[in-house]
């Protein structure tokens, strides 16, 4: 056998290789992986600056076209009401509750037929329309029919707003981004507040109340077009991102037993309707809307209850949502960074209820009554991103989230209905009523988020132990091989049942 007779830069390099610490790092490999980082952090920081903006925009405009009624009550609305005042202003608030169940589900699904963008910005058009219509009614139909179209319009935008994030993020990246954007909301009741207590001291031939409408409804039509011109539609169209950020947001989005893809899919309905956890979503949802209808309706009249005026009413309104920004943001950061959903979703609940309980037992102390305000709106705002991104996160694909997230949203909103009616003057400054319904509401809430919790954890420990007898059927093609599209296909029509998806706890 002959030998090899190698050069001494040959040697030189061969002996370089046996001496190499297996147990030292490699450098180059940990300067890619910077760069690579680095590349990455720059995508999610452009990203951020396009969507959350925009989106938390919407959200702030809807939030006060939704909840305008509650400061108009104070300005003089029920003055066009004639008699029964108090009923008719129920209605009124009830009726953008109706539209906005019943067409929940279209709404979302509208998003997944059509460019998500376009949708939003059809929603956003169509509360704004109405919202600013409202300052030209002069009888109680008037109204009504207007806050018919505002539900219908913000049927659209949502909980569509949380499916479109997750055609553009990670499952646990999802929460902090929609807490930036419920964010809007509860913004929105600072500066509802704020805009209504100075609106109150203008001087005009035209109610202060027609003006509120139209210095909140018009802002709105304004956005529709801003989004449709701006907002990115998605990964694989829109021309936000060049080729290079899009592909590394697609290879960001693969995840095990996820399907991100926009696109219509019937097959998701039957397991997403059959399956139980979709309703328990919607008695969580349910607990949290009726505070949160309680928080938009009646905020203003419950804390003009403790003795203030109602300009002074409105001011104070903004000191319980300022804190409930600030504590969305870092509930919904800590869930993403530790990956759970449920046990934030519990302690939102419960602190809500004992905002609740403060107010039912104790009737004298009025600055203890105003704490208990931040309690609730803290509660209730911070477990908004918690249960839109946990509805998302165990669906397991784009049209499953959206019939999912239609449905906690509808059966929610049956709450935020109920709501309306629970607050009626006579009762005030009590109103056992309402605030022994809500805490009843935020208990078993926190109950059922436990229970689904439970289910999610020993569900995974089930997935756990069956996959690890048997290597899932996606791993025996790759992507891109022949009958890559095939098994694609596949994964998308088992939804959740995919093997290798977990779910959120």
């Amino acid at each position: 056998m002959s030998s090899i007779v190698l050069s001494p830069e040959e040697k030189l390099q061969e002996q370089q290789v046996e001496h190499v610490d297996p147990e030292q790092p490699d450098s180059n490999n940990d300067n890619e992986s910077n760069a690579s980082k680095a590349i990455e952090r720059k995508l999610l920081w452009k990203l951020d600056l396009l969507i959350i903006p925009l989106t938390a925009a919407l959200y702030l405009a809807a939030f006060l076209d939704r909840g305008n009624a509650g400061n108009a009550k104070l300005q003089g609305l029920l003055s066009i009401f004639g008699s029964n005042a108090d009923t008719k202003y129920a209605i009124v608030l009830a009726a953008f509750y109706i539209s906005y169940t019943v067409c929940n589900v279209p709404g979302n699904v509208l998003g997944t037929i059509i460019s998500p963008d376009k949708a939003l910005a059809l929603g956003a058009l169509t509360w704004g329309i109405a919202s600013t219509a409202q300052a030209g009614c002069n009888n109680f139909a008037g109204v009504v029919v207007c806050r018919l179209f505002i539900g219908i319009g913000e049927s659209a935008f949502g909980a569509a707003v949380p499916l479109y994030y997750g055609l553009w993020y990670r499952r646990d990246e999802i929460a902090v981004r929609i807490s930036w954007y419920i964010g809007g909301g509860s913004l929105s009741g600072a500066f509802g507040g704020l805009i209504a207590y100075g609106i109150s001291f203008i001087k005009s031939p035209m109610a202060t109340w027609r003006i509120l409408f139209l210095f909140e409804g018009l802002p709105s039509v304004a956005l529709a077009g801003v989004i449709m011109l701006c907002l990115p539609s998605t990964p694989q169209k829109s021309r936000a991102v060049n080729e290079q950020e899009r592909e590394l947001v697609i290879r960001r989005l693969q995840d095990e037993g996820v399907s991100n893809s926009h696109h219509f899919d019937r097959s998701a309905f039957r397991p997403v309707l059959l399956n139980p956890t979709t309703y328990l979503n919607g008695v969580v949802y349910a607990g949290l809307n009726l505070s949160l209808a309680s928080i938009s309706g009646f905020l203003p009249t419950i804390i003009q209850s403790f003795g203030y005026t109602a300009a002074r009413a409105q001011l104070f309104t903004v000191p319980p949502y300022a804190c409930a920004t600030v504590m969305t943001l870092f509930i919904s950061w800590s869930s993403d960074r530790t990956r759970q959903r449920g046990v934030f979703v519990i302690v939102s609940m419960l602190l809500s209820a004992v905002g609740f309980a403060i107010l039912l037992g104790v009737t004298q102390n009025n600055a203890v009554r105003y704490f208990a305000t931040f309690l609730i709106v803290t509660g209730a705002f911070s477990c908004i991103p918690l249960m839109l991104s946990w509805a998302g996160n165990t669906a397991g694909s784009h049209t499953a989230a959206a019939i999912r997230l239609g449905v906690m949203n509808g059966m929610g909103q049956i709450c935020s209905i109920t709501a309306s009616f629970i607050f009626p003057s006579n009762e005030g400054p009590a109103y056992h009523r309402g605030f022994g319904l809500n805490l009843a509401f935020n208990v078993v809430a926190a109950l059922t988020a436990l229970g689904l919790t439970i289910h999610y954890r020993l569900a995974n420990k089930q997935r756990d132990r069956d996959e690890a007898m048997t290597l899932p059927t996606r791993q025996s093609v790759s992507v891109g091989e022949k009958g890559g599209e095939e098994v694609r296909e596949e994964i998308v029509n088992l939804h959740d049942r995919t093997p290798g998806f977990r779910y959120y706890v």
